[in-house]
């Protein structure tokens, strides 16, 4: 609802209305999420006096015309931040913004926002009130969906999603940490879609030389270039009756976007070398393990073709905010594996899997498994704890995977070793972990949760 009166802030009882969202239980099993109603009123700034009711579990607040609270602050950015209702409290997460959030006073990047506390954007101040009223999430039932495997309440929610998303045309842009399953979720909305009987055709952006990336997706004809002997269809032509999925769209250098984002819009594209357009019939899914809305931010990726690509959103949760389904995944990668090296991990491993941090997610789950099978009594993960002088970085490097994936994952475990060294040596006191590290302190928390770790 949209207010023009004075606003007068109710009294909060932060003891009952602290908790942004919660479970509800039947017969022992997470049957629904319910997320409160909030209420965010502007109490100064251009926009003063200006109050939203929301039920929903994120509002994107900005100056974009897709954001849920547009505000016309010149000095805040078109996707200015993220609040986030989790079962945690209300998550306040800047986006990359020019002049910053600053929540009671405090420029934060990811920090948690009591009731009743303001949040300032520029010349805007907005009160975040929490109302008795809330909304249900309703989840799917099942323990697997297509190819995704587990039964925790963030995946059923999840399976929902993609129920809801599959039957239509609606392009889905899907969010999350490298190895946590896009592509197969991807896979999954195709495979729930009326075009499951057409082809599934993966694009990944990131691993295409910039000079290729026309070629691949747009095709070319014979002659158009030296070595072109024949005429080639492109990515979209190949999808036609089915699914693109562009993985990795975040990579996708600046001076390309234009290009895709006319294909996107017109489902219509020309050869290289060609002098006629040709009709795709193509369904478009995209991922990223990048936020776009911060790349946005910071004019490395275009406004309007972010805004074709997110008509949808599904955000795939990491492995570490999903342990319990980590006995399934093992016995689904177990069943995948030859009948003659299967074989019951030992319980001591299995132990370990629970403690790790996870920071390659599901992949690095089927990683462990399979070097168990292969080399039964060597620890396949290590478990959080300061580094010992005796061990070498060598053995943390992969040399199956790609290049980037293999020093992402080695920059992570730099980060996840040094910041345990630290606050083992300093007990835990963020304040001097920052100092010792010269980082400031919310750098620090949002590596705590990025990483995963909490204190024993």
């Amino acid at each position: 609802m949209l207010f023009s009166r004075a606003i007068t802030r109710p009294p909060i009882d932060e003891l009952s209305l602290d908790q942004a969202t919660w479970e509800s239980t039947h017969l022992g099993r997470t049957s629904a999420l319910h997320v409160r109603c909030i209420r965010l009123e502007v109490a100064g700034g251009p926009d003063a006096g200006v109050a939203r009711q929301y039920s929903q579990p994120s509002v994107r607040v900005g100056t974009h015309r897709s954001c849920d609270l547009i505000l016309s602050d010149r000095r805040v950015s078109r996707f200015q931040c993220d609040l986030l209702l989790e079962t945690r409290g209300y998550r306040v997460r800047d986006l990359g913004s020019t002049n910053g959030t600053f929540v009671a006073g405090l420029r934060v990047n990811d920090a948690f926002a009591a009731p009743g506390t303001t949040i300032r954007m520029g010349q805007t101040e907005l009160y975040l009130v929490p109302l008795g009223e809330s909304v249900e999430i309703a989840l799917s039932m099942a323990e697997r969906f297509q190819g995704l495997v587990g039964g925790s309440a963030v995946m059923r929610r999840l399976y929902a999603s993609i129920q809801k998303v599959a039957p239509a045309e609606t392009t889905v842009l899907v969010t999350g940490e490298t190895g946590s399953g896009k592509e197969v979720v991807a896979d999954a909305i195709h495979l729930a879609s009326p075009r499951r009987a057409g082809p599934l055709v993966v694009l990944d952006c990131g691993a295409i030389p910039t000079h290729l990336f026309e070629d691949e997706l747009f095709g070319h004809e014979r002659g158009a270039f030296t070595g072109a002997t024949g005429t080639t269809r492109g990515a979209f032509e190949r999808a036609q009756g089915g699914t693109l999925f562009l993985d990795e769209i975040g990579e996708l250098p600046l001076e390309l976007q234009p290009k895709l984002l006319r294909a996107v819009e017109s489902r219509r594209i020309r050869r290289i070398g060609g002098s006629e357009d040709v009709d795709c019939d193509v369904r478009l899914i995209a991922a990223t393990n990048r936020d776009l809305a911060v790349e946005v931010n910071r004019r490395t990726f275009r406004s309007d073709l972010y805004y074709r690509l997110a008509v949808a959103r599904l955000h795939v949760p990491p492995l570490r905010e999903r342990r319990g389904d980590i006995p399934a995944l093992v016995d689904h990668f177990l069943s995948l594996m030859p009948s003659s090296s299967r074989a019951p991990l030992p319980p001591e491993l299995l132990a370990r899997f629970d403690t790790h941090s996870w920071p390659g997610n599901v992949r690095e789950l089927r990683n462990a498994v399979e070097r168990a099978l292969v080399t039964p009594g060597v620890a396949s993960v290590d478990a959080d704890r300061a580094p010992d002088a005796s061990e070498t970085w060598g053995r943390y490097v992969d040399p199956d995977l790609p290049f980037k994936e293999a020093r992402r994952r080695l920059e992570i475990e730099f980060e996840r070793r040094f910041l345990s060294a630290l606050l083992e040596r300093h007990d835990w006191n963020i304040s001097a972990v920052a100092r010792a590290a010269q980082l400031d302190r919310m750098t620090v928390y949002k590596m705590l949760t990025r990483l995963g770790l909490a204190r024993p």
